[in-house]
């Protein structure tokens, strides 16, 4: 979470608008060091108002898939883990990409399924390290999701790469395996954060034809015949 929370920190502070919205997951702020006048949140049931209350100008309770918000109503939307817990995560990210105004940013964190964490689950139920219930998207197929909505994707970070663990002491014993991964195998953290903007194709607006303005036409220049400057009646000059 700590790894998580910086990142997130990172991918926020340079995003500017008025309208920012998190859905899903309300025990990671990941609007808090973001400065834009407005930030949302999103939850399948109504949290703790201690938790949610300094942070958020307003509550929502809804549906991951069906948004409450107007089509590009909003100019930064953050999805932590919002994508493994739903039903229909391509249909999440339509809803984003809906909602969110052209030149819009959208941010993504998951469990990334080809790591550490998420190998126990092809061990078995027992094995798994990371609840059954959750269905993590890996990366590439993520981006192929976003590309398809017409989201370009400029900011990808991977993390976690200690093994399984649930006692302080062995993730301080592990901790040095943080730097060798990031070095030696940097698509194997156990988590992601994706970044991605929406983008639009520009239009040219073009006026009523009777509204272009039509070039002036330039009177004919007269050309006077060249003249000897002896006068018509001289002689020419001898070859």
């Amino acid at each position: 979470m700590a790894w998580e929370q910086a990142r997130l920190d990172e991918a926020v502070s340079d995003v500017f608008g008025f309208f920012a919205v998190q859905v899903g997951l309300h025990q990671i702020d990941g609007l808090r060091a973001n400065r834009m006048p407005f930030k949302g949140c999103v939850g399948d049931q109504a949290p703790g108002v201690p938790m949610v209350a300094p942070r958020c100008n307003a509550f929502v309770v809804a549906e991951f898939e069906e948004l409450p918000f107007d089509s590009q109503s909003i100019d930064l939307l953050v999805l932590p883990h919002t994508l493994e817990v739903s039903a229909d995560p391509h249909q999440v990210l339509r809803e984003a990409e809906r909602v969110l105004m052209p030149e819009g940013r959208l941010i993504v964190t998951g469990f990334n399924p080809w790591s550490l964490w998420g190998a126990g689950r092809l061990l078995g139920q027992r094995a798994a390290f990371l609840p059954t219930s959750l269905g993590p998207l890996p990366v590439p197929r993520l981006k192929d999701w976003l590309k398809l909505l017409s989201f370009e994707v400029d900011r990808a970070h991977f993390g976690g790469y200690v093994p399984p663990c649930s006692s302080d002491v062995w993730l301080q014993r592990f901790a040095f395996m943080e730097n060798a991964g990031a070095k030696w195998w940097p698509f194997c953290g156990s988590l992601y954060i994706v970044s991605a903007v929406k983008r639009q194709a520009g239009m040219r607006l073009l006026g009523p034809p009777w509204k272009t303005q039509r070039l002036r036409r330039h009177a004919a220049v007269a050309v006077a015949p060249r003249m000897n400057a002896a006068g018509p009646d001289s002689e020419s000059p001898p070859q």
